[in-house]
Order: C-alpha cells, then structure tokens, then sequence
C-alpha cells in the first residue's frame, strides 16, 4: 500500500511549476550551462587542420576512440578543448572509490564524514590531472604517427610545442568541465557530471535520426527494419527504467524506545538494496577491454605488417573481435558479468552494513546482529546481482546482436541507453522533489495564515 508520501508525490501538479521560481531558475542555469559546454565541444585545439582531421576520423570507427567520442558528444572526433570530456574524472573516481574500499588508509578516511570525502574527491582530482595529462601526451603523439602513416596532415606543425600545448589545452578543458558540473549540480537540477555526458550523447541523435531517414529514403533500410528498431529502442527504454528503479527492500527494526506520552513504540525503517548496484561501469569496462586491440591495430597503422608474427597476431585477434562476431559478443556478456559482480562487492561492504546496523542498535527480523546479518545481507545482494547482471547483458547485448544483423550502425547502443535513462529519470524525481518541498511551502504558509486570523 502506497504511503501518504507517495500518494502526495504522486498527485503533484505541473500547473504550479510557474509558481515555484527558484525551480525555474535552476533549469534555465542548468540549460545555459550545458550550451556553454556544446559551444565549447566546436573550438579545436591549437595547430589542428580540421579538414584533414575529419578524413582521419573516418578511419578510426568501431575502437575505443569511437565509444568515447560518443561520451564526448563528438568533441573527440573534433579534437577540441573537450576531447577528453570528464571520462579521465570517471575513471580516477572509480580507481578511488576501489582504492578506499581496499586500502586501509583511505578507508580510514571515508568513515571520516565531511572531511574524509573531501580529501578523497582532492585525491580525485590530482588523479583526474594525471590521467588527462597522460591521455592528452599520447593523444597528441597518436595524432601525429597516425596522420603521418596514413599521409594526412592533420598537424600543421607537428612537434614538442604542439603536444605540450595540446595537454595543456586537454586539461584545462577537463578541468573547466568539472567545475561547470559542479555549478550545475550546485545551482542547477540534476548531477551536473552526468547530466554532461549525457549532453554529449544526446547531441549526436539528431545525426542518427537524419542518416537512418536518408537510408529509409534511399532503399538501404528496409520499413521492417526501421520499425524494428524503434520497437527495440522503446523496448529498452521501458525495461531499464523498471529494472533501475527495482529495488529489494529489507525491513529494519529498532528497540522500543519511550515516547513523549510515555508509550513504548519500535521504530522500523528499510535497507534499499538496488538491483543493478553496479550501474553503467560493467559495460564501460567490457567494451573498453574488448575494443584495445582494434584501437592498437588502428593507430599503429602501417608499422604493423599483417603478415609477420606480431601484426598478424594482431590481425588474427582483430577479426575474432569486431562487432557483431559471435566471440566479440560471448567475451562482451562474460565481462559485464564479472564486472558486475566485481563492482558490487567494491561500493557495498556486507561487514560494515552489519556493524552499523548492530551499533545503532538495528536488527533484522529473524536474523541476528552481526555475523549472522553480514552473511545473510551478502546471500540477498548475491541473489539480487545475478539478475542484475542478466538485466545488464540483455540490455547491452541485443543492440549488438540487432546491427550485426541488420548492417546498420545504432547509435543508442546499451551503454548509451542507459546514462541517457538513468540520468533522466535522476533528474525527473530533482524535479519532483522541488516541486514537493515548494507545495509543502505552501501549505505551511497557508496554515500560518489561518493560525493568525483566528
């Protein structure tokens, strides 16, 4: 049965949406910032030849460099001051978030409150710098071979100043992306970092939708096919925002504690276990391990000779692993699995739910506090993470399935699919929460007005 709460939450009306101002500001900041960050995604870095560096980019479809131009909102493609959007972020947050989980120190410091995720999100940051430096070298170097092998010249002056302008220019720009989505998150609606990436892949539909109308016009794309995709999209789209919001809820139960009347009442309260507690990082790392090789094979160009004993190795392993292959795809669905299960034993810790639980004096009923609560809450999680896991592979792996055999390249592939509902649904329930407090307002305000009159 639906509590007061929701029932409330359920009735809110968008007709008082003129009404609440500070909502409306947050969304007109949060639009204005997320057009700084388009605008910014067409300025190039210093020493580009834009034409040339389109012709390059043909050339480098289905690695790695492509996934993450997706993520960029084609920045990457574009080789602007953003073409490292926030993934080096992500990445170095993911490597602190398992480093506090491991090392002793850093866990340390996470129980620490304010103060330890503060230092934390520093250490993010320093790492953040690292990788963007790391990345932009190599980037910047890659550009250059691989422009040169290919005879494009996409450098204008190929050098020491151009790569070490380029970095400069690659970190700023990350960096400049972080504090814009720490703005939005501040001043505006929504987690400023995703509703970004999301930005940046959102920006790249009206392409998808205007090349898949050209091929329906031109006789490449069948009415089957075109109506079986969108039946696939919407599909998707439905089945993740179900599964997302799914959740297995534990009841919690408190001692009886004395009242102001003096009656004795037991608190109980729930421990929300999500069902995909992983999120969107098993299929990140699956596709990013799957596609090195073809990034590698890419930018070493013609250094590779396709008959000798490395290049061929290379040559043999690429075919087995391009998309649509049946061993690319069993690899794909065996790594979201492991990576599953890997992630969710890292952000939840049974033993120290257990502990917090038993200090607080919470128990589960039927369960006893401590030991015997950490191994019942790892049996629920484990349980709960296979059909994660079933959910994550099924998702990411029928848009697969689907363009190996049809030929035509989706652009909302499973991984994308997921940010883009993820972060709207996120943002949605923003929204509706503003809108809550903002009709609680009101009512408070009218109360004290009657409390007066009489």
């Amino acid at each position: 049965m639906a509590s007061s709460a929701d029932s409330f939450a359920s009735n809110i009306s968008l007709a008082n949406f003129s009404k609440a101002t500070e909502l409306k500001n947050r969304i007109w900041f949060t639009i204005g910032a997320l057009i700084v960050f388009r605008f910014l995604s067409f300025v190039p870095l210093p020493g580009i030849n834009a034409r040339a560096l389109s012709q390059l980019a043909d050339q480098t479809q289905g690695g790695i460099v492509d996934m993450f131009n997706m993520f960029t909102g084609g920045s990457l493609e574009r080789m602007s001051l953003i073409a490292l959007g926030v993934m080096p972020y992500i990445t170095a947050s993911i490597v602190v978030q398992m480093a506090s989980a491991l090392h002793p120190t850093l866990a340390a410091l996470k129980k620490e409150g304010t103060v330890g995720r503060q230092k934390l999100n520093q250490y993010t940051r320093y790492g953040t710098v690292f990788l963007c430096t790391i990345q932009g070298w190599f980037l910047a170097a890659g550009l250059e071979s691989y422009g040169a092998s290919s005879g494009i010249a996409a450098v204008v002056d190929p050098g020491y100043m151009f790569r070490v302008g380029a970095v400069i220019s690659l970190v700023g720009g990350t960096m400049f992306l972080l504090w814009l989505g720490e703005q939005i998150t501040s001043r505006g609606i929504g987690n400023g970092v995703s509703l970004i990436i999301m930005a940046g892949i959102v920006a790249q539909f009206p392409t998808f939708v205007s090349n898949m109308a050209s091929g329906y016009s031109e006789g490449s794309i069948a009415t089957g096919i075109l109506l079986g995709f969108i039946v696939m999209v919407v599909g998707l789209i439905l089945l993740i925002s179900f599964f997302e919001r799914a959740q297995r809820r534990l009841l919690v139960q408190y001692p009886k504690r004395a009242t102001q009347r003096g009656m004795m009442q037991a608190d109980r309260s729930h421990l929300p276990l999500k069902l995909n507690t992983a999120g969107v990082i098993p299929p990140i790392f699956a596709s990013s391990l799957l596609l090195l090789p073809l990034t590698i094979t890419q930018f070493a160009g013609n250094s590779l000779d396709p008959e000798g004993g490395v290049g061929g190795s290379f040559s043999t392993v690429l075919q087995y692993l391009q998309h649509g292959q049946p061993l690319y795809m069993s690899l794909y669905a065996i790594g979201i699995i492991f990576f599953c299960f890997f992630y969710t034993a890292v952000v939840f810790n049974p033993e120290e739910t257990a502990d917090n639980l038993k200090k607080n004096g919470g128990f589960i009923p039927g369960i006893r506090p401590g030991k015997r609560t950490e191994e019942y809450l790892d049996y629920v999680l484990t349980r709960i993470t296979v059909i994660g896991a079933i959910y994550l592979t099924f998702v990411c792996v029928v848009p697969e399935y689907m363009i190996a055999q049809t030929g035509v390249p989706l652009f909302l592939g499973g991984t994308s699919l997921l940010i883009v509902v993820n972060v709207t649904v996120d943002t949605i329930s923003q929204i509706q929460s503003h809108l809550l407090a903002h009709q609680y307002g009101d009512l408070i305000k009218k109360a004290k007005l009657k409390g007066r009159l009489r």
